[in-house]
């Protein structure tokens, strides 16, 4: 079969693809990379208009800096697919060649998870430059490779055990929802080791078969970073932009993307155990003895009484609503689910909401993304909605009250990891926050080990205290203790002087 020769982008492809679908996460090496895993395939479109050959040249707009490389096995369809049973999936594949999904994540904000302009841009999607004829390979033994300048960069396979969704499962799963028709190309992701390529580089992708009678390949597919064209109109869309967050997933990791290391945890296991056990009250006193004293966020309380939180601090802010930028930026892989998605185990999202309880600043779908991703808890000073479901999963939400309306009545969803104000409290990411009934407050971590020392060694007196007012002792003298108290308390306990 042949393809159009009127076009020689599509030279090496059966027919001119109508539709490119592609598939966001699907090799357990990336999952791992990234510290996420899905629980099902979810994708997105690239327009025919990006496809390109072997040997073409891939452009990185002036002044952008993440352009990363791909490399896929993609698939093309050879007869037409709708509702097909997993059984049947690969019988539908009529060809597979190597694929590079290249991608500047400097657009990536600006597409809202779409990837329309940081993937979709014309030559962004080389394929070939040989098929490989699916009936003699077996779909859980092809293997992927990527050379960077001749350095191999990439290599994994879709072993069963490689991948997270088989390549069957994804033809079968996207027959469910629309018809795949002959020429249709699937790239189903690529595994670990992706990264940046910069102007210079040449990026060689290969698809093989090497267990296969004949160990068929597609050849190695070229592609040479060139610099374009950047003159972006700032009047007619979004900007590119970047920052540490695209840096870290474009390289693939902080050292690659020359980022300094993530610190150790200020939170260790023992301190967090402490916190745990010291009441918000006597912590709060601990920090006003030592001049601390705006520590305090106020408004939210406990959706589940007797909840204890403590976990370091990832905010999110939102601003007040204006219409024309709730267009732009209340829409799509927001600011809001970025910090749903970005949470770390142990970590508490924070939302500044001014205080604003008018509006649900978060719900079910996404109290049970923190919790899967093993957040700590949340902390808001607007409101929830889904109240009664949020407040009966396993993690600690403390916010000011339910209301059943969305973002869209009062906020904005602006940005994430950055200072805010909640409950008029200044928060930054890294900070202790800490809640139980008596509310929540911020510690600040340098301080936060003196603190719990003290505040656990002040409630060991004050239950001591308290035993002897049950005794029958009379508060005066005795609480604050004076010296001939305190004399007796150190005596009997142990205690040490202070």
């Amino acid at each position: 079969m042949c393809a159009q020769a009127t076009d020689p982008r599509f030279a090496g492809l059966p027919a001119v693809p109508g539709k490119i679908l592609a598939v966001h996460l699907a090799y357990e090496s990336r999952a791992a990379q990234r510290g996420r895993r899905p629980a099902a395939p979810s994708y997105f479109l690239k327009p025919a208009s990006s496809v390109a050959t072997t040997g073409s040249e891939v452009e990185r707009p002036a002044g952008t800096e993440l352009l990363a490389f791909e490399g896929e096995v993609a698939l093309i369809i050879g007869t037409p697919a709708r509702d097909v049973p997993l059984e049947e999936a690969w019988s539908h594949v009529g060809w597979v060649t190597a694929a590079n999904d290249w991608g500047l994540y400097d657009l990536r904000a600006g597409d809202k998870g779409s990837n329309v302009r940081n993937k979709g841009r014309d030559g962004y999607t080389p394929l070939g430059p040989q098929l490989i004829d699916p009936r003699a390979v077996s779909p859980a033994g092809l293997r992927v490779r990527t050379w960077r300048n001749g350095e191999l960069v990439q290599d994994d396979t879709t072993a069963d055990d490689h991948l997270i969704f088989p390549l069957a499962q994804i033809v079968a799963d996207l027959s469910q929802h629309l018809t795949l028709e002959v020429g249709d190309v699937i790239l189903t992701g690529t595994p670990a080791g992706s990264s940046v390529a910069v102007p210079g580089d040449v990026i060689e992708v290969e698809v093989d078969a090497p267990d296969a009678p004949g160990a068929p390949s597609s050849g190695r597919l070229l592609s040479r970073v060139v610099e374009g064209a950047g003159d972006f109109d700032p009047a007619l869309g979004s900007l590119p932009s970047v920052d540490d967050l695209q840096r870290e997933e474009a390289w693939g990791d902080r050292a690659a993307a020359g980022l300094p290391p993530t610190p150790g945890p200020v939170l260790t296991d023992t301190l967090r155990a402490k916190l745990l056990e010291a009441p918000v009250a006597g912590l709060s006193q601990a920090l006003r003895q030592r001049g601390i004293r705006s520590i305090f966020i106020d408004g939210p309380t406990s959706d589940t009484p007797g909840a204890k939180l403590v976990g370091t601090a990832r905010t999110l802010r939102f601003v007040p609503l204006r219409e024309d930028l709730f267009q732009k930026h209340g829409g799509g892989y927001n600011a809001q689910k970025r910090a749903f998605d970005a949470v770390q185990p142990g970590e508490v999202i924070v939302i500044e909401a001014r205080g604003n309880a008018g509006s649900g600043t978060l719900g079910d779908i996404l109290a049970l993304r923190a919790q899967a991703r093993g957040a700590a808890g949340i902390v808001t000073d607007g409101g929830v909605r889904d109240h009664a479901q949020v407040a009966s999963f396993d993690i600690p939400v403390f916010s000011q009250g339910a209301h059943p309306a969305v973002l869209g009545r009062y906020h904005v969803p602006w940005e994430h990891d950055v200072t805010i104000a909640c409950g008029g409290a200044t928060v930054q990411p890294g900070d202790i926050i800490v809640g139980d009934d008596d509310g929540v407050i911020v510690i600040p971590p340098a301080l936060a080990e003196e603190v719990a020392d003290a505040t656990l060694a002040q409630e060991a007196e004050d239950a001591w205290i308290a035993t002897q007012v049950q005794a029958g002792h009379p508060v005066d003298g005795l609480f604050p203790m004076n010296a001939e108290w305190r004399a007796r308390y150190e005596t009997e306990t142990g205690a040490d002087p202070r």
